[in-house]
């Protein structure tokens, strides 16, 4: 069962965390990862909350419940009790205090593929014109020195064939 947006709503009011760098959620797979200051400090899964496991949230919760959140996971701490506005809000924050900031992602670059292609018409039919035009010089170029070959062929014969 997915995770329904009145539990979200639920969750990110109970915690009151608002404004910038304040808890948000993103959707993922049907269910939701909650941000503090750009870290995923929880897991909404099946209408159930689960918090990540650090050091400093064990300070505020010594015995946590451990739980999955989706299968194939490594064990979270879930939340059974959210009533606990202050305890819920002081966890996400001492989550988030304890994990390391995300790394930048590096910029993308455009590769030679169809989308890029689509995505810069412009750039890849100059592109294409480019090469055709430097395709034909280089054909012209081969003509006029098979030209000047058999030119040259011939006088040369002429001035070898002469008998004295």
């Amino acid at each position: 069962m997915a995770t329904g947006a009145d539990f979200i709503a639920y969750v990110l009011d109970q915690a009151g965390l608002h404004g910038p760098g304040g808890l948000s959620a993103r959707k993922m797979f049907g269910e939701y990862a909650l941000y503090l200051r750009e870290r995923v400090v929880a897991l909404a899964c099946d209408n159930q909350l689960f918090l990540k496991p650090t050091d400093a949230g064990r300070a505020l919760l010594p015995q946590p419940e451990e739980g999955f959140p989706y299968p194939g996971a490594r064990p979270w701490w879930r939340l059974a009790e959210l009533d606990d506005r202050e305890l819920l809000r002081a966890l996400l924050q001492a989550t988030a205090d304890a994990l390391p900031l995300p790394k930048p992602k590096k910029p993308r670059t455009a590769h030679k593929t169809a989308n890029a292609r689509r995505a810069e018409p412009g750039k890849a039919a100059a592109k294409k014109a480019s090469v055709k035009v430097a395709k034909k010089a280089a054909a012209k170029a081969a003509m006029k020195k098979a030209a000047a070959k058999k030119v040259a062929a011939p006088a040369s014969k002429k001035a070898g064939s002469g008998s004295p």
